[in-house]
Protein backbone atom coordinates (compact mmCIF):
# COMPACT_ATOMS: atom_id res chain seq x y z
CA UNK A 1 0.00 0.00 0.00
CA UNK A 2 2.48 2.64 -1.12
CA UNK A 3 4.41 4.14 -3.97
CA UNK A 4 5.22 1.92 -6.88
CA UNK A 5 8.73 0.48 -6.77
CA UNK A 6 11.23 2.61 -8.65
CA UNK A 7 12.12 -0.11 -11.15
CA UNK A 8 8.71 0.22 -12.83
CA UNK A 9 9.30 3.87 -13.73
CA UNK A 10 11.27 4.47 -16.90
CA UNK A 11 11.73 8.03 -18.10
CA UNK A 12 8.81 7.97 -20.56
CA UNK A 13 6.52 6.45 -17.92
CA UNK A 14 7.48 9.16 -15.45
CA UNK A 15 6.82 11.88 -18.01
CA UNK A 16 3.43 10.42 -18.94
CA UNK A 17 2.46 10.10 -15.29
CA UNK A 18 3.52 13.66 -14.51
CA UNK A 19 1.46 14.95 -17.44
CA UNK A 20 -1.61 13.09 -16.16
CA UNK A 21 -1.07 14.38 -12.61
CA UNK A 22 -0.72 17.94 -13.90
CA UNK A 23 -3.73 17.43 -16.15
CA UNK A 24 -5.87 16.13 -13.30
CA UNK A 25 -4.97 18.95 -10.92
CA UNK A 26 -5.24 21.74 -13.51
CA UNK A 27 -8.42 20.15 -14.91
CA UNK A 28 -10.12 20.20 -11.52
CA UNK A 29 -9.15 23.85 -11.03
CA UNK A 30 -10.14 24.99 -14.53
CA UNK A 31 -13.50 23.23 -14.31
CA UNK A 32 -14.08 24.73 -10.88
CA UNK A 33 -13.17 28.23 -12.12
CA UNK A 34 -15.39 27.85 -15.19
CA UNK A 35 -18.43 26.74 -13.23
CA UNK A 36 -18.11 28.97 -10.17
CA UNK A 37 -19.67 32.15 -11.65
CA UNK A 38 -22.87 30.27 -12.62
CA UNK A 39 -23.11 28.03 -9.57
CA UNK A 40 -26.74 27.96 -8.51
CA UNK A 41 -28.08 29.88 -11.53
CA UNK A 42 -30.74 28.13 -13.57
CA UNK A 43 -30.26 27.65 -17.29
CA UNK A 44 -32.49 30.62 -18.14
CA UNK A 45 -30.44 32.83 -15.84
CA UNK A 46 -27.17 31.60 -17.37
CA UNK A 47 -28.43 32.36 -20.89
CA UNK A 48 -29.68 35.76 -19.82
CA UNK A 49 -26.24 36.59 -18.44
CA UNK A 50 -24.04 34.96 -21.09
CA UNK A 51 -26.15 34.58 -24.24
CA UNK A 52 -28.14 31.81 -25.88
CA UNK A 53 -25.20 29.39 -25.92
CA UNK A 54 -24.69 29.84 -22.19
CA UNK A 55 -21.29 30.11 -20.56
CA UNK A 56 -18.55 29.28 -23.10
CA UNK A 57 -15.59 31.11 -21.52
CA UNK A 58 -14.26 31.97 -18.09
CA UNK A 59 -16.56 34.41 -16.33
CA UNK A 60 -16.04 36.82 -13.47
CA UNK A 61 -16.01 35.29 -10.02
CA UNK A 62 -14.68 36.70 -6.76
CA UNK A 63 -13.59 39.84 -8.61
CA UNK A 64 -11.56 38.22 -11.38
CA UNK A 65 -11.58 35.70 -14.20
CA UNK A 66 -10.24 32.26 -13.42
CA UNK A 67 -10.88 32.35 -9.67
CA UNK A 68 -11.17 28.95 -7.99
CA UNK A 69 -13.36 27.91 -5.06
CA UNK A 70 -12.97 25.83 -1.94
CA UNK A 71 -13.18 22.72 -4.14
CA UNK A 72 -9.77 23.40 -5.67
CA UNK A 73 -8.36 24.48 -2.32
CA UNK A 74 -9.36 21.15 -0.78
CA UNK A 75 -8.04 19.18 -3.74
CA UNK A 76 -4.64 20.78 -3.17
CA UNK A 77 -4.71 19.85 0.50
CA UNK A 78 -5.65 16.28 -0.47
CA UNK A 79 -2.41 16.07 -2.44
CA UNK A 80 -0.47 17.62 0.44
CA UNK A 81 -1.91 15.01 2.80
CA UNK A 82 -1.06 12.14 0.47
CA UNK A 83 2.57 13.24 0.16
CA UNK A 84 2.81 13.69 3.93
CA UNK A 85 1.43 10.17 4.43
CA UNK A 86 4.21 8.73 2.28
CA UNK A 87 6.86 10.74 4.14
CA UNK A 88 5.51 9.81 7.56
CA UNK A 89 5.59 6.14 6.63
CA UNK A 90 9.35 6.19 7.30
CA UNK A 91 8.56 6.61 11.01
CA UNK A 92 6.58 3.36 11.10
CA UNK A 93 3.31 5.30 11.36
CA UNK A 94 0.99 4.43 8.48
CA UNK A 95 -2.60 5.61 8.59
CA UNK A 96 -3.30 7.81 5.54
CA UNK A 97 -6.81 8.89 6.66
CA UNK A 98 -5.20 10.56 9.68
CA UNK A 99 -2.70 12.38 7.45
CA UNK A 100 -5.51 13.52 5.16
CA UNK A 101 -7.53 14.70 8.14
CA UNK A 102 -4.59 16.77 9.34
CA UNK A 103 -4.28 18.25 5.86
CA UNK A 104 -7.97 19.14 5.80
CA UNK A 105 -7.62 20.79 9.20
CA UNK A 106 -4.82 22.90 7.71
CA UNK A 107 -7.30 23.92 5.00
CA UNK A 108 -9.91 24.73 7.65
CA UNK A 109 -7.38 27.08 9.27
CA UNK A 110 -7.13 29.01 5.98
CA UNK A 111 -10.86 29.68 6.26
CA UNK A 112 -10.49 31.14 9.78
CA UNK A 113 -7.13 32.90 9.79
CA UNK A 114 -6.05 36.12 8.11
CA UNK A 115 -2.94 34.50 6.68
CA UNK A 116 -0.20 31.93 7.34
CA UNK A 117 0.97 31.50 10.93
CA UNK A 118 4.75 31.21 10.86
CA UNK A 119 4.69 29.78 14.39
CA UNK A 120 3.15 26.55 13.08
CA UNK A 121 6.42 24.90 12.07
CA UNK A 122 4.74 21.68 10.94
CA UNK A 123 2.48 23.30 8.36
CA UNK A 124 4.75 22.72 5.37
CA UNK A 125 4.86 24.99 2.34
CA UNK A 126 1.30 24.70 1.00
CA UNK A 127 -0.34 26.14 4.13
CA UNK A 128 1.97 29.16 3.76
CA UNK A 129 0.59 30.10 0.35
CA UNK A 130 -1.19 33.39 1.08
CA UNK A 131 -3.61 33.19 -1.86
CA UNK A 132 -5.24 30.15 -0.26
CA UNK A 133 -6.41 32.28 2.70
CA UNK A 134 -9.55 33.31 0.86
CA UNK A 135 -12.99 32.09 1.86
CA UNK A 136 -14.64 30.90 -1.34
CA UNK A 137 -18.13 29.88 -0.24
CA UNK A 138 -17.22 26.62 1.51
CA UNK A 139 -20.21 24.36 2.16
CA UNK A 140 -21.46 24.37 5.74
CA UNK A 141 -20.86 20.60 5.90
CA UNK A 142 -17.13 21.18 5.36
CA UNK A 143 -16.84 23.78 8.10
CA UNK A 144 -18.84 21.63 10.51
CA UNK A 145 -17.01 18.42 9.66
CA UNK A 146 -13.62 20.05 10.14
CA UNK A 147 -14.69 22.37 12.95
CA UNK A 148 -12.91 20.39 15.68
CA UNK A 149 -10.07 17.90 16.00
CA UNK A 150 -12.32 14.81 15.97
CA UNK A 151 -11.95 12.81 12.78
CA UNK A 152 -15.04 11.37 11.16
CA UNK A 153 -14.83 7.65 10.36
CA UNK A 154 -17.05 5.15 8.55
CA UNK A 155 -18.30 3.93 11.93
CA UNK A 156 -18.84 7.48 13.21
CA UNK A 157 -19.04 9.79 10.17
CA UNK A 158 -19.36 13.54 10.36
CA UNK A 159 -22.65 14.91 8.93
CA UNK A 160 -24.20 11.46 8.36
CA UNK A 161 -27.09 12.89 6.36
CA UNK A 162 -24.95 15.02 4.04
CA UNK A 163 -25.02 13.78 0.43
CA UNK A 164 -23.48 16.81 -1.33
CA UNK A 165 -20.69 16.57 -3.93
CA UNK A 166 -17.89 18.37 -2.09
CA UNK A 167 -16.14 15.22 -0.82
CA UNK A 168 -16.15 13.70 -4.29
CA UNK A 169 -14.86 16.94 -5.79
CA UNK A 170 -11.68 16.82 -3.66
CA UNK A 171 -11.04 13.11 -4.35
CA UNK A 172 -9.32 13.10 -7.75
CA UNK A 173 -5.82 12.86 -6.18
CA UNK A 174 -6.64 9.50 -4.60
CA UNK A 175 -6.98 8.13 -8.12
CA UNK A 176 -3.41 9.20 -8.89
CA UNK A 177 -2.08 6.55 -6.48
CA UNK A 178 -1.37 4.35 -9.48
CA UNK A 179 0.76 1.94 -7.45
CA UNK A 180 -2.26 1.01 -5.34
CA UNK A 181 -4.93 -1.56 -6.09
CA UNK A 182 -8.26 0.04 -7.11
CA UNK A 183 -10.12 -1.30 -4.08
CA UNK A 184 -7.58 0.36 -1.75
CA UNK A 185 -7.93 3.64 -3.65
CA UNK A 186 -11.70 3.41 -3.22
CA UNK A 187 -11.41 2.58 0.47
CA UNK A 188 -9.15 5.55 1.21
CA UNK A 189 -11.40 7.97 -0.69
CA UNK A 190 -14.49 6.63 1.10
CA UNK A 191 -12.88 6.86 4.54
CA UNK A 192 -11.72 10.42 3.90
CA UNK A 193 -15.13 11.46 2.53
CA UNK A 194 -16.68 10.39 5.84
CA UNK A 195 -14.69 13.13 7.55
CA UNK A 196 -17.21 15.69 6.23
CA UNK A 197 -19.93 13.86 4.23
CA UNK A 198 -21.30 10.84 6.02
CA UNK A 199 -24.12 9.84 3.69
CA UNK A 200 -23.29 6.51 1.97
CA UNK A 201 -24.00 7.97 -1.48
CA UNK A 202 -21.55 10.83 -0.89
CA UNK A 203 -18.83 8.49 0.39
CA UNK A 204 -19.28 5.95 -2.40
CA UNK A 205 -19.41 8.68 -5.05
CA UNK A 206 -16.02 9.88 -3.80
CA UNK A 207 -14.70 6.33 -3.96
CA UNK A 208 -16.14 5.74 -7.42
CA UNK A 209 -14.70 8.99 -8.77
CA UNK A 210 -11.25 8.14 -7.39
CA UNK A 211 -11.34 4.69 -9.02
CA UNK A 212 -12.34 6.15 -12.39
CA UNK A 213 -9.45 8.64 -12.20
CA UNK A 214 -7.18 5.75 -11.20
CA UNK A 215 -8.14 3.81 -14.32
CA UNK A 216 -7.51 6.84 -16.54
CA UNK A 217 -4.16 7.54 -14.88
CA UNK A 218 -3.20 3.94 -15.60
CA UNK A 219 -4.05 4.37 -19.29
CA UNK A 220 -7.55 2.87 -19.48
CA UNK A 221 -10.35 4.29 -21.60
CA UNK A 222 -13.03 6.25 -19.76
CA UNK A 223 -15.73 3.70 -20.58
CA UNK A 224 -13.45 0.89 -19.37
CA UNK A 225 -12.65 2.75 -16.14
CA UNK A 226 -16.36 3.29 -15.45
CA UNK A 227 -17.17 -0.37 -16.11
CA UNK A 228 -14.44 -1.49 -13.73
CA UNK A 229 -15.73 0.96 -11.13
CA UNK A 230 -19.25 -0.44 -11.44
CA UNK A 231 -17.92 -3.95 -10.82
CA UNK A 232 -16.04 -2.76 -7.75
CA UNK A 233 -19.04 -0.83 -6.42
CA UNK A 234 -21.33 -3.85 -6.66
CA UNK A 235 -19.66 -5.45 -3.64
CA UNK A 236 -20.35 -2.46 -1.38
CA UNK A 237 -23.53 -2.04 0.69
CA UNK A 238 -25.62 0.96 -0.33
CA UNK A 239 -24.03 1.26 -3.76
CA UNK A 240 -27.31 1.31 -5.71
CA UNK A 241 -27.78 5.11 -6.04
CA UNK A 242 -24.22 5.59 -7.25
CA UNK A 243 -24.22 2.57 -9.58
CA UNK A 244 -27.59 3.63 -11.00
CA UNK A 245 -26.35 7.17 -11.63
CA UNK A 246 -23.26 5.89 -13.47
CA UNK A 247 -25.35 3.50 -15.58
CA UNK A 248 -27.74 6.36 -16.34
CA UNK A 249 -24.79 8.43 -17.55
CA UNK A 250 -23.58 5.64 -19.83
CA UNK A 251 -27.10 5.17 -21.20
CA UNK A 252 -27.48 8.90 -21.89
CA UNK A 253 -24.42 8.79 -24.16
CA UNK A 254 -26.43 6.70 -26.62
CA UNK A 255 -29.42 9.06 -26.68
CA UNK A 256 -28.27 11.47 -29.37
CA UNK A 257 -26.67 14.88 -29.34
CA UNK A 258 -25.76 16.19 -25.87
CA UNK A 259 -28.02 18.93 -24.55
CA UNK A 260 -28.26 20.98 -21.34
CA UNK A 261 -31.59 19.29 -20.66
CA UNK A 262 -29.90 15.90 -20.56
CA UNK A 263 -27.25 17.26 -18.20
CA UNK A 264 -29.96 18.70 -15.93
CA UNK A 265 -31.73 15.34 -15.86
CA UNK A 266 -28.51 13.62 -14.81
CA UNK A 267 -27.58 16.12 -12.11
CA UNK A 268 -30.98 15.78 -10.42
CA UNK A 269 -31.03 17.47 -7.03
CA UNK A 270 -27.26 18.10 -7.06
CA UNK A 271 -26.32 15.22 -4.76
CA UNK A 272 -22.93 13.59 -5.17
CA UNK A 273 -24.04 10.74 -7.42
CA UNK A 274 -25.78 13.11 -9.86
CA UNK A 275 -22.73 15.35 -10.08
CA UNK A 276 -20.56 12.28 -10.72
CA UNK A 277 -22.95 11.16 -13.48
CA UNK A 278 -22.73 14.56 -15.19
CA UNK A 279 -18.93 14.44 -15.09
CA UNK A 280 -18.78 11.01 -16.68
CA UNK A 281 -21.37 11.93 -19.32
CA UNK A 282 -19.73 15.22 -20.30
CA UNK A 283 -16.26 13.68 -20.42
CA UNK A 284 -17.59 10.94 -22.71
CA UNK A 285 -19.63 13.07 -25.14
CA UNK A 286 -17.55 16.25 -25.28
CA UNK A 287 -16.19 16.96 -28.76
CA UNK A 288 -13.01 18.18 -27.06
CA UNK A 289 -11.97 19.23 -23.56
CA UNK A 290 -13.38 22.74 -23.89
CA UNK A 291 -16.76 21.52 -25.13
CA UNK A 292 -17.00 18.87 -22.41
CA UNK A 293 -16.25 21.40 -19.69
CA UNK A 294 -18.74 23.95 -21.02
CA UNK A 295 -21.42 21.27 -21.27
CA UNK A 296 -20.77 20.30 -17.65
CA UNK A 297 -21.45 23.74 -16.15
CA UNK A 298 -24.49 25.02 -18.09
CA UNK A 299 -27.29 23.68 -15.92
CA UNK A 300 -29.37 24.39 -12.83
CA UNK A 301 -27.14 22.89 -10.16
CA UNK A 302 -23.70 22.92 -8.53
CA UNK A 303 -21.78 24.02 -11.63
CA UNK A 304 -18.46 24.41 -9.81
CA UNK A 305 -18.57 20.80 -8.64
CA UNK A 306 -19.66 19.36 -11.98
CA UNK A 307 -16.95 21.39 -13.73
CA UNK A 308 -14.31 20.27 -11.23
CA UNK A 309 -15.14 16.58 -11.54
CA UNK A 310 -15.35 16.75 -15.32
CA UNK A 311 -12.04 18.60 -15.53
CA UNK A 312 -10.35 16.01 -13.33
CA UNK A 313 -11.50 13.19 -15.63
CA UNK A 314 -10.49 14.97 -18.84
CA UNK A 315 -7.13 15.99 -17.41
CA UNK A 316 -6.34 12.47 -16.22
CA UNK A 317 -7.42 11.05 -19.57
CA UNK A 318 -5.57 13.43 -21.89
CA UNK A 319 -2.85 15.09 -19.78
CA UNK A 320 -2.16 18.78 -19.24
CA UNK A 321 -1.55 19.73 -22.89
CA UNK A 322 -5.18 19.02 -23.82
CA UNK A 323 -6.53 21.72 -21.50
CA UNK A 324 -7.49 25.10 -23.04
CA UNK A 325 -4.32 27.22 -22.82
CA UNK A 326 -6.17 30.55 -22.70
CA UNK A 327 -8.00 29.36 -19.58
CA UNK A 328 -4.82 28.09 -17.95
CA UNK A 329 -3.21 31.49 -18.58
CA UNK A 330 -5.81 33.14 -16.33
CA UNK A 331 -6.20 30.35 -13.77
CA UNK A 332 -5.78 31.48 -10.18
CA UNK A 333 -2.99 29.69 -8.35
CA UNK A 334 -1.55 27.92 -11.40
CA UNK A 335 2.08 28.13 -10.18
CA UNK A 336 1.10 26.52 -6.86
CA UNK A 337 -0.97 23.82 -8.57
CA UNK A 338 1.88 22.90 -10.90
CA UNK A 339 4.46 22.90 -8.11
CA UNK A 340 2.32 20.61 -5.98
CA UNK A 341 1.50 18.33 -8.92
CA UNK A 342 5.18 17.95 -9.76
CA UNK A 343 6.03 17.25 -6.12
CA UNK A 344 3.35 14.55 -6.02
CA UNK A 345 4.62 12.95 -9.23
CA UNK A 346 8.18 13.04 -7.88
CA UNK A 347 7.13 11.49 -4.57
CA UNK A 348 5.21 8.69 -6.27
CA UNK A 349 7.95 7.84 -8.77
CA UNK A 350 11.12 8.68 -6.84
CA UNK A 351 10.10 8.73 -3.18
CA UNK A 352 12.94 6.46 -1.95
CA UNK A 353 15.46 8.94 -3.36
CA UNK A 354 13.84 11.77 -1.36
CA UNK A 355 13.39 10.16 2.05
CA UNK A 356 13.84 6.88 3.84
CA UNK A 357 15.05 5.18 7.01
CA UNK A 358 18.71 5.70 6.08
CA UNK A 359 18.56 9.35 5.01
CA UNK A 360 16.30 12.08 3.71
CA UNK A 361 16.48 15.33 1.77
CA UNK A 362 16.26 18.20 4.28
CA UNK A 363 14.53 20.34 1.67
CA UNK A 364 11.82 17.73 1.14
CA UNK A 365 11.18 17.32 4.87
CA UNK A 366 10.91 21.10 5.22
CA UNK A 367 8.22 21.08 2.52
CA UNK A 368 6.44 18.00 3.88
CA UNK A 369 7.23 17.60 7.60
CA UNK A 370 6.81 14.19 9.16
CA UNK A 371 4.96 15.61 12.19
Amino acid sequence: MGATAGAVWGRSEQQDFRSRVRGTMLGVAVGDALGAPVDGLDLAGIREAYGVEGLVDLGLGYGRRGAVTHLTQLTLFTVDGLIRAQVRRDTGAWHPPTDLHRAYLRWAATQRDWGPDERRKDDGWLAREEWLYARRDPARSLLLGLGDETMGTLDAPKNPGEAGPEAAARSAPFGLLVGWEPQLVAQLAVECAAQTHGHPAACLSAGAYAVIVHGLACGESLDGAVQRTLALLAARPGHEPVSSALQHALGAVRQGMPTPDRVEELVGDGAAQGVLAVAVYCALVGEDVRHGLCLSVNHDGPSGATGALTGGLLGALHGETALPPAWLAELEGRPTILELADDFAMEMTQGPALHGPTGSSPGWLARYPRA
